[in-house]
């Protein structure tokens, strides 16, 4: 029986599967860019901000402009916090570059 007592091995040792927990990722949280309405802003300008920056076609920003305009708030697009500021940085140093009004801000979704 002196034998048995070694089961796991010559040198005494156990076998066995060594296993990791991977740490759960969380997805970060989405902000949404919002645009806010003013009586001097073109709403042409407003299309082609909608255009440049949120990749919008012509016709799906032209109906958030419209939105915006008889609403008085429209959401331009859900993002990341910091792709959402470097949005509404974008188009606030364009509308300023063109003596604009235009107002954007964001808000957590």
């Amino acid at each position: 029986m002196s034998g048995d007592d070694n089961r796991n091995g010559d040198d005494g040792t156990q076998n066995g599967v060594v296993i990791k927990t991977r740490p759960k990722t969380k997805r970060p949280a989405m902000f949404k860019v919002l645009m806010l309405n003013d009586d001097y802003t073109p709403m042409e300008f407003v299309v082609h901000v909608l255009e440049r920056f949120f990749s919008k076609n012509r016709e799906e920003a032209t109906r958030i402009m419209m939105h915006v305009h008889q609403r008085g708030v429209g959401v331009c697009g859900v993002y990341t916090y910091e792709v959402a500021e470097t949005k509404v940085t974008q188009v606030m140093d364009l509308a300023r570059q063109n003596q604009h009004p235009l107002q954007c801000t964001i808000e957590k979704e």
